[in-house]
């Protein structure tokens, strides 16, 4: 197993302002930082370079087109590895989660490396109501495809990942490369054996806080996920039916 090597990973699309209040926050932790440039128009990429000549030590890796989170995510977990990261803390560029949760994740996840370390949100009086319904909603789903309440919740996209099956994940299946990514990886990892364990990170919405959530294209692409993660299910009910009952 490689030693314990953590790195923060950013995909940012259109929360260029917001990404440089967030690594600003984030630095003092000297944790080494790979912002992903999801294909974004100039305004952002001022505000990368910005945050690049700051803080030269980050990676700044930049897509020619956007890509989506799960797109985003997939090139930095590359150039992760490529680097001999152990492991990426996936965190949004948005500020909407409380970073200073960072240290207490990246102690869990040294503590037990093979796991994925997950947050699961504490909302303030911020939190619309329909994000509330959607992680239920999602949550009640993951329940139901892994045979299992491990998953306190299914979309919170505060992370650490242990590199092997993340970079196994993203380079080796097909998988929804926009909002039904953070629910897709988790599944799947936790299908293929990968533990879990959650822990509360504080959520706030800003008022003025940019959405990239569409909704009727992304909640037609969260339910062709859990459609297509209900098949597997189907085709993995004996492995699951061993792990649950005689492992």
């Amino acid at each position: 197993m490689l030693e314990f090597n953590p790195v923060i990973l950013i995909p940012v699309y259109r929360h260029g302002k917001a990404c440089a209040e967030v690594v600003d926050s984030i630095i003092q932790y000297n944790i080494p930082i790979i912002l992903v440039d999801d294909g974004n128009e100039e305004e952002t990429k001022s505000y990368l370079a910005q945050i690049k000549e700051k803080h030269g030590g980050l990676e700044l890796v930049t897509l020619p087109k956007n890509q989506g989170k799960g797109g985003a995510f997939k090139a930095g977990v590359i150039r992760a590895k490529e680097l001999g990261y152990s492991h990426v803390l996936q965190l949004d560029a948005d500020g909407q989660h409380d970073s200073t949760k960072i240290p207490f994740f990246i102690e869990k996840a040294k503590s037990s490396p093979a796991k994925m370390i997950c947050g699961y949100p504490e909302y303030d009086e911020t939190a619309p109501g329909h994000r509330k319904g959607g992680h239920k909603f999602a949550n009640t789903w993951c329940a139901i495809v892994t045979w299992s309440g491990k998953i306190v919740d299914a979309l919170c996209g505060f992370r650490v990942y242990p590199i092997e099956p993340a970079y196994r994940f993203v380079t080796k299946k097909f998988f929804d490369k926009r909002m039904g990514f953070d629910t897709e990886i988790l599944v799947q990892l936790m299908q293929s054996g990968v533990d879990v364990e959650f822990y509360p990170v504080k959520v706030t919405y800003p008022s003025d806080g940019i959405s990239n959530f569409h909704a009727f294209r992304d909640n037609v692409r969260i339910s062709w996920v859990f459609t297509k993660l209900c098949i597997k299910m189907m085709l993995m009910s004996p492995v699951l039916l061993w792990r649950k009952f005689f492992k």
